[in-house]
């Protein structure tokens, strides 16, 4: 389908078309409460702005389990008003290496408190894939969307300096992306790519890497994480306004500026197009 928002402002002045929601591709994801702190009513404001272009919101670092359940419900409950599926973040490899029986309980608290998408990463454990998998059918059947996220980087997902990361090393590139191919087959929708060891916290960026995981995988069934201007920026100038991107909530605007082409830095400035068939 066609974006034509009711309502926006200069509604004469032409911008890229953008699907509406729920979308299939130029997705976006922003960030929950984590290196900021806010709740309900800062994300009022927030959607009453911008709402039609966000898809998803992901809580970062198991912030949820601090907040009161009334806050969390709150989040939940306004994000589904807006269309916004909610994802728990990677907090799942935290709750493994305490104590798998709780994974049950965990994904069972998930659904009740109205999340829908339960992230599946490894960026601090071990797991073996077919071990993943079973989560994945655990999560699958709990009536919730898995979405393993996969990497490179040995020790990614919670702001590690760099030369702990350099100390621990990358994996192959090949294996994570075999690993990717069979969560998909086993019925994730889509993958999110770690940044750490791609575009964070390396020099120069491996930039092959994104290329290889969209060549074996199609860009449609990958969401890239690019909480850094640079690296959104990078990712739309190469792959396109479609690409599916997970950023700071508070970057949203710039973003959307970026995917619609009506404004950008110096190398995008009038240059993000799209073509859509009338």
């Amino acid at each position: 389908m066609k974006s034509k928002e009711p309502g926006r402002s200069f509604p004469f002045l032409q911008i890229n078309e953008r699907e509406t929601k729920p979308r299939k591709r130029g997705l976006t994801e922003i960030r929950g409460p984590y290196y900021s702190a806010y709740g309900r009513r800062h994300l009022e404001d927030l959607f009453e702005t911008m709402g039609a272009y966000v898809d998803s919101l992901k809580f970062a670092g198991g912030a949820f389990t601090l907040m009161p359940e009334r806050a969390v419900r709150e989040i939940v409950d306004l994000c589904h008003e807006h269309d916004v599926l909610v994802s728990t973040g990677g907090f799942l490899e935290r709750v493994l290496a305490r104590a798998a029986d709780a994974v049950r309980k965990y994904v069972g608290e998930c659904k009740r408190l109205g999340f829908d998408i339960v992230e599946i990463s490894a960026g601090f454990v071990s797991i073996p894939t077919d071990d993943w998998l079973r989560l994945i059918e655990l999560v699958r059947k709990s009536g919730l969307k898995p979405k393993p996220e996969v990497g490179i980087q040995f020790g990614a997902g919670g702001a590690t300096a760099v030369a702990e990361l350099e100390s621990e090393g990358t994996r192959d590139p090949s294996w994570a992306i075999a690993q990717a191919k069979r969560f998909l087959e086993a019925g994730a929708e889509i993958i999110m790519i770690e940044s750490e060891g791609i575009t964070e916290n390396v020099e120069p960026w491996r930039t092959e890497v994104p290329a290889r995981f969209i060549e074996e995988l199609g860009v449609d069934k990958l969401m890239f994480e690019a909480a850094d201007p640079e690296v959104f920026e990078w990712y739309i100038k190469n792959y396109g306004a479609d690409v599916n991107l997970f950023i700071d909530h508070s970057q949203i605007v710039q973003l959307e500026c970026l995917r619609s082409g009506i404004w950008g830095t110096k190398s995008l400035w009038g240059r993000v197009v799209s073509y859509k068939e009338s």
